[in-house]
């Protein structure tokens, strides 16, 4: 049975290989590099190639700035060359021969397969998965040293390329919340990682990482940068957190509601910090007093949800196989006949349809000002933030019925299992997930007619 958690933990696994999972989060995750040498060149095929990009290049509308940079980094000095308008595939061959670096910036927009990449590894990390594809000339670097706010996986595709890594300058670089500025050489002391990637290898490195990279003379590079974690962080969580605590504890605790004293401006601010005076003291005990009443009125599981609701808004829809497909509305259901000139096929649920979610981090059940929604990724764009966030609507005694189907996940269980009381509203509940693509069947449902007889004339 299809479990999406199990796929992408296994990809993942595939990834790191042959690291182990314990041993990556444990020693690895957020502290320190890791290089994987495998000495197999094709490890990494399949992924995308250069092929692939010329191949973007000829058939989509690639626009510079949105889709594509055009760079490079000589004597110090990072430019980039972007003409307005579209890419065409000539053009930027030319720039590339002229020693420019290509990066493509959403490349899961148009490769099925970085797209599927991308969608499955989502769901292992809980955090939008993202990735460029960056394809260097022999002998040249595109970018000038910086650091990322993201977690960066290097997948090395063709060719091969020298890795210069190099500690943050300081504490606030350590696992930074935004991208820096480029630094100069001098800025950046000496390496603490210097390697050459071979196709094949694996490069991780923690977000704050200063890094820079150099194809070498006698070959071109082509490597896909997968990234995620970025502001997913807990500072992330207590920014969703606290406002809505500090609303909830103003309504509920007279003591935050009451004035302050009418000296505190005498006892309080720089000017009095070193001061140790009893009415200090005492407002220094009030604030650590309210504090911890603040913290008692925390929503927690709300603003978790608050995250949750802006991964889903974040994330890839689901790449579905065929068989999905025609398990669900994306493959199945009414359609018009040509030859009989009619809309045929309906289907329809019912109490004994085998069911199950599509994915289990496709979806999140949010309860919103006295509303319940089912946030969800299927119609998002294969781009950063292309749509709205998409919900469903459902009424609030219907939301155990939505909670049963998340809890019971990979598993299919049937219609009248929901835990309501009127088999009609599990049957509409269900229903108005499976219209919005949120539901699979076990089996593909089997049209309410007989092949060949006419709707108006079938049996009531």
């Amino acid at each position: 049975m299809f479990d999406s958690s199990k796929e992408a933990k296994k990809l993942f696994e595939c990834i790191i290989h042959p690291v182990k999972l314990d041993r990556f989060f444990n020693e690895l995750w957020e502290r320190k590099p890791l290089l994987i040498k495998r000495h197999i060149a094709n490890y990494n095929d399949g992924w995308f190639s250069t092929a692939e990009l010329d191949h973007i290049l000829r058939q989509e509308n690639i626009q510079y700035s949105v889709n594509l940079d055009i760079t490079s980094y000589e004597n110090g000095k990072r430019e980039t060359h972007n003409p307005i308008g579209r890419a065409y595939a000539p053009v930027v061959w030319d720039y590339y021969q002229n020693g420019c670096s290509v990066r493509l910036l959403n490349p899961q927009t148009y490769s099925r397969r970085v797209w599927k990449l991308l969608a499955v590894l989502q769901e292992f990390f809980g955090s939008c998965a993202g990735a460029n594809v960056y394809l260097t000339p022999p002998g040249t670097q595109g970018f000038a040293p910086h650091y990322d706010d993201i977690e960066a996986f290097i997948l090395q595709l063709e060719g091969r390329k020298n890795w210069k890594l190099y500690s943050p300058k300081n504490e606030s670089g350590t696992l930074p919340r935004f991208s820096s500025d480029n630094f100069s050489e001098e800025e950046i002391g000496e390496p603490i990682l210097n390697i050459v990637l071979d196709a094949g290898d694996l490069l991780y490195f923690p977000r704050g990482t200063i890094h820079q990279a150099t194809a070498l003379e006698d070959t071109h590079s082509l490597h896909i940068t997968v990234s995620c974690f970025q502001k997913n962080s807990w500072y992330d969580f207590f920014e969703k957190l606290m406002p809505r605590a500090l609303q909830i504890a103003f309504e509920e605790d007279l003591e935050l509601r009451k004035g302050l004293p009418t000296d505190y401006l005498h006892h309080t601010g720089v000017v009095n910090s070193d001061k140790e005076s009893p009415e200090r003291q005492f407002i220094m005990g009030k604030v650590e007093k309210l504090m911890t009443s603040i913290m008692k009125h925390a929503p927690v599981d709300a603003a978790f949800d608050q995250m949750g609701r802006q991964f889903v808004h974040d994330s890839l829809p689901p790449v579905l196989s065929e068989s999905e497909k025609s398990c669900s509305i994306h493959g199945t259901g009414e359609r018009w006949d040509s030859q009989r000139q009619q809309v045929t096929s309906m289907v329809e649920i019912e109490p004994d349809t085998m069911i199950k979610i599509i994915r289990k981090g496709a979806v999140r059940l949010v309860m919103e000002m006295d509303q319940v929604h089912v946030y969800h990724t299927l119609e998002n764009l294969r781009y950063y933030h292309g749509t709205e966030p998409q919900y469903v609507d459902i009424p609030i005694d219907a939301a155990p019925a939505v909670e049963f189907l998340i809890h019971s996940y990979p598993e299919y269980v049937p219609v009248d299992s929901l835990p309501l009381d009127d088999i009609q509203l599990k049957i509409d509940i269900v229903t108005a997930l499976y219209e919005k693509g949120l539901i699979l069947t076990q089996e593909p449902l089997d049209p309410i007619y007989e092949e060949g007889v006419d709707e108006n004339e079938a049996p009531m």
